[in-house]
């Protein structure tokens, strides 16, 4: 199964958008957004009309308290949707309002058991484990959590299983092992003096040639 970095991106103007995308964008081919409406967590990202370079490839986290809003004025600027179940009074609804438009998945906080999507695994493409408390960059990593993940791979041995929090070259290791297949970095790369060497550290821990 293909590994993949994918830099997060926080943002709270177009012009931040831009230059965090253009610091990061020869380095991956996967970018998360974080869209958070201090609602869902206390704070503010991409809570406006933002536009995206048509050239790379995103998925939208959305920790917002009403992802059917967000999906239904926004789904077509992203390739992935990941709602947090946690807001999502309907789940069955989000996956059809998504599905066969975008590649759909649920994200998890750290308190939240898998037993709350499992009755979805077959419906969704993706699912987003949180290891950090959601909501900033720099969160301390939680490695209990990674639990779920290895949960997860043996219940859906072919699903997307992304990992987002604390992710560095101290923690990338750990959480390859347990079994996710994708890894959200935040900090440690679009914080990093040298972008190119944070990525490449990382692939290098994942045993990709670099």
């Amino acid at each position: 199964m293909r590994k993949t970095i994918v830099p997060a991106i926080i943002a709270e103007s177009q012009r931040e958008l831009e230059e965090r995308v253009e610091k990061v964008r020869e380095h991956a081919s996967l970018f998360q957004l974080d869209v958070m409406d201090g609602k869902f967590v206390p704070n503010r990202s991409l809570d406006f009309d933002f536009v995206l370079a048509d050239d790379l490839q995103f998925e939208a986290h959305l920790m917002v308290r009403y992802p059917d809003r967000w999906i239904a004025n926004n789904c077509d600027k992203v390739g992935t949707v990941l709602a947090h179940i946690e807001s999502c009074k309907d789940p069955g609804r989000i996956i059809e309002l998504v599905k066969g438009k975008n590649r759909i998945g649920f994200a998890l906080n750290p308190q939240t058991p898998i037993a709350s999507i499992t009755p979805y695994l077959d419906e969704i493409d993706q699912v987003l484990v949180m290891t950090v408390n959601p909501g900033s960059y720099g969160s301390p990593f939680l490695p209990q959590i990674l639990n779920k993940v290895t949960e997860l791979r043996r219940l859906r041995p072919s699903l997307d299983i992304e990992v987002d929090g604390g992710i560095n070259a101290k923690t990338i290791s750990k959480v390859n092992e347990a079994g996710a297949n994708m890894f959200v970095s935040g900090s440690y790369i679009v914080n990093a003096d040298n972008v190119g060497e944070a990525v490449r550290k990382l692939r290098e821990l994942l045993g990709e040639e670099v």
